[in-house]
Formats: structure tokens, sequence, C-alpha cells
């Protein structure tokens, strides 16, 4: 089942599983979209249809404007939603928490997963922007050694916000058990990864347990 889900915290949209494993994932979206991305819709149904209760929502300069990219100063503001998305979760589930999100979403929910170890049981990290396009020597990587939650990258082989040769050296510093699933010909709004729920879950599982 999905339903509108519209707190005074969090909006989106939450899919509630038939056959509930007890576990939830809070999504979120890119700079330039929202909730409503059709790789979170996809990702999201998937899930749900395994068991795991979803939440797709938007993070707080989306919720203040329907268009336009985030403003950096205002990033704190968007992991405190990143947290409250998921403490939205914990509220409804017994089992595991995890958090994802899709590159600048996936980039703020690792950082703010690093200033609160514990925030979150797994992060699921879709098209990281390593680095903006073509500026290689502007890593967004300062944080990598303070990262203490197992997370699975989903990377595309042709991301222009970074190789996958660069994403495996950048993991190679982050402390904790990471795994990388690369998608072949996939740019970095990672459109056939929408089409990857079930392989995405098995190797977050398999990472996991």
């Amino acid at each position: 089942m999905e339903q509108v889900f519209d707190t005074d915290e969090v909006r989106g949209v939450l899919h509630t599983p038939e056959q509930a494993t007890g576990e939830a994932l809070a999504l979120t979206h890119g700079a330039g979209s929202d909730a409503s991305a059709p790789l979170l819709v996809s990702l999201a149904r998937a899930f749900c249809e395994a068991g795991a209760m979803v939440l797709r929502y938007d993070l707080p300069f989306r919720v203040a404007r329907a268009s336009g990219p985030p403003f950096p100063a205002a990033a704190a503001r968007d992991r405190e939603g990143i947290v409250r998305a998921v403490e939205a979760l914990r509220q409804r589930v017994q089992g595991r928490v995890f958090a994802g999100g899709h590159s600048y979403g996936g980039r703020q929910t690792a950082m703010v997963a690093a200033e609160r170890p514990g925030l979150a049981d797994g992060l699921l990290l879709l098209a990281y922007p390593l680095h903006p396009p073509r500026k290689p020597d502007q890593p967004r990587t300062g944080f990598f050694a303070e990262w203490r939650t197992p997370a699975l990258f989903v990377h595309g082989t042709r991301d222009p916000f970074g190789t996958v040769e660069e994403l495996r050296a950048a993991m190679e510093h982050i402390p904790v058990r990471v795994d990388l699933l690369a998608v072949e010909g996939a740019g970095h709004d990672l459109k056939p990864a929408g089409r990857m729920g079930g392989e995405i879950m098995a190797m977050m599982a398999r990472m996991l347990f």
C-alpha cells in the first residue's frame, strides 16, 4: 500500500508491505529531483514487495521550494530532515532501519550517518557524487574516515561525478564494511538500476547479515 506521508517534519510517500519483515528504508532524492523520481519509486516498490516498509521523502530544500538546487549553506537542514525521516520509521517498525538516497541525497545521508553513528543500520547510496563533473581534484570524501555504518554503493560506469575506479579507491578509506554494485553503461541518473531492485536487495542482505 502506498499513501501520502505528511507531518510537520517529513513529507513523502509511505510504502507499507502486505507481509512485513519488520525492516524499513528511508529513501530520498538528488539535487534536481524529488521523492517522485522514477528510480526511487521503482526501488521503493521492489523493497516493499520484499517486505520492507519504505518512506521515500523530500529533503527540506525541496519542501521549501518546488524547483531549483539546494543551497550549500542549508545542507545541515537537509541532514536534519534525513534524521527525522529515519526516526519516523523507527517509530513504525521493530527491525532494522536503513537510509539511502540518490546523488546529493545519498551524500547527505552518508554525512549525517558519519555524524551520528547508529542512526541507520545500513546505507544505500545511489550514484554517490564523488566529485563535481570533470573536477576530480575536488573530492567529496573528507568524512570517509569517520564513517561507521555499512553501506552499498550503486554506481554507473559512465557517471561523470566519479568513475567506478575512483569510487573503489575512495571506499578503501571507509573503516567499515562497504560494497559496490557497478551498473554497466549507466550514467548519473542510474536509470537501469530501477529494474535491479532484487539484485540490490540481495547485495545488501549479503553485506549486512
